[in-house]
């Protein structure tokens, strides 16, 4: 019975997934989200009850980035093991992993040995720092990478010393940046004909991702600060209180700033010396929000996003995760969804947050056990019962 396939978008595809942890799982979960064979090497040495890194298997991290997969076992540090794999590879498209760059090189499954196997494979590679240079071979973690990237030093409030980001940006920013790389190689295979290697980095992940910070820095030699949550360039952006909390406010150009003040019933603010321009405005900016806030706590929340709309200024609740999925926007646009299991486990996941018109993407399959089909997977590469039976037996899977 052929496997449940996310979409069919990539459906022709097939992964092989070494990956751990995070970064290399979210890329492999683009491309299982989107249809793609993605076969999850379980190492045979780990333990199987989920002491691994990550968390356990049955936790709702691993659950979320290991849905749409199948899962077989394989013992890399076995000679027969490598020869299983080789097999699998000349016969697979894609290749995706995130060890030290060493690593592989010992296992024997570097980008070199696979590529003289197989020259179509496009192979992944997600490191923390680069697979070469002065940093390759030190070990890679999503803090580190804000810290040395840039982003843990205009993230805070001011004064208050650096501060992470509430998700690992990095990680996750590596992973969609590595698949994105796969894709390109994929799509530049089909004019080539030969595969090629995809390498990116949490911290050239993080840098990326610091966009028109940066690039303050490279063209104008100004280096950006912290500014909690106050937008570094569009005055007055950011949070504001209300009768009941808090709310986001955004008054991007004059237009909007002028739309603003009068919504606010403080048109006044509109020939204020201190207020009238955008350069007096980023001047004064903390007395302007001070004088904002004492009209915005006046109201509620809900009053305010719904007369502040009308008027046509950008803004919205300030939710807790709970609240979030319980907006009727949310709700409408269908990103947690329910997965399928025999089992008949409550397992509601975030699903894509990109529509496909004829292909869309869906939870097709809940996330293997360990090894689950182990089986089935080498029987789909042509071994036979015997031969399996052989590498059972012999602990290679």
């Amino acid at each position: 019975m052929p496997s449940p396939r996310a979409s069919q978008a990539l459906s022709r595809f097939t992964v092989l997934d070494l990956t751990r942890v995070r970064s290399g799982p979210t890329c492999v979960r683009q491309l299982a989200d989107w249809g793609a064979n993605v076969i999850k090497i379980d190492a045979l040495l780990e333990d199987a009850a989920g002491e691994q890194p990550g968390g356990p298997r049955d936790g709702s991290d691993f659950q979320n980035l290991h849905r749409n997969k199948r899962a077989m076992t394989l013992n890399l540090k076995d000679a027969r093991g490598l020869e299983v794999f080789k097999r699998l590879a000349a016969k697979a498209d894609v290749i995706v992993e995130n060890f030290r760059p060493d690593v592989k090189a010992k296992l024997g499954i570097d980008y070199e040995s696979m590529r003289k196997i197989n020259p179509r494979l496009v192979y992944g590679s997600i490191s923390g720092f680069g697979q070469d240079g002065p940093y390759h071979k030190r070990p890679g973690f999503d803090q580190i990478a804000q810290g040395m990237g840039g982003l843990m030093s205009i993230t805070g409030a001011p004064g208050q010393g650096p501060m992470r980001v509430g998700i690992p940006v990095a990680d996750l920013t590596a992973g969609l940046f590595c698949a994105t790389g796969i894709l390109t190689a994929l799509l530049e295979r089909e004019v080539s004909g030969e595969g090629q290697w995809v390498q990116t980095s949490l911290l050239q992940a993080q840098i990326f991702m610091l966009d028109f910070q940066a690039a303050r820095w490279l063209m104008e030699k100004d280096v950006a600060k912290q500014a909690g949550n106050n937008h570094p360039t569009s005055i007055p952006t950011g949070v504001f209180k209300t009768s009941d909390g808090y709310i986001n406010i955004a008054t991007t150009g004059g237009r909007i700033w002028e739309r603003f003040a009068q919504a606010i019933g403080a048109s006044e603010f509109l020939t204020h010396p201190d207020y009238a321009t955008a350069p007096a405005r980023s001047k004064n900016r903390d007395a302007l929000n001070a004088a904002i806030d004492s009209l915005t706590e006046k109201k509620s929340t809900d009053t305010w996003v719904s007369e502040l709309n009308a008027a046509g200024v950008p803004c919205g609740p300030i939710y807790s995760i709970d609240q979030m999925f319980e907006d009727d926007q949310v709700k409408h646009l269908g990103i947690a969804q329910d997965v399928p299991n025999a089992e008949n486990r409550h397992l509601r996941l975030v699903g894509q947050p990109v529509t496909l018109s004829r292909t869309p993407s869906r939870m097709a399959a809940r996330p293997p056990e360990f090894g689950e089909q182990t089986d089935e997977v080498l029987a789909e590469f042509g071994f036979g019962e015997r031969e399996i039976a052989e590498l059972r037996q012999g602990k290679v899977v």
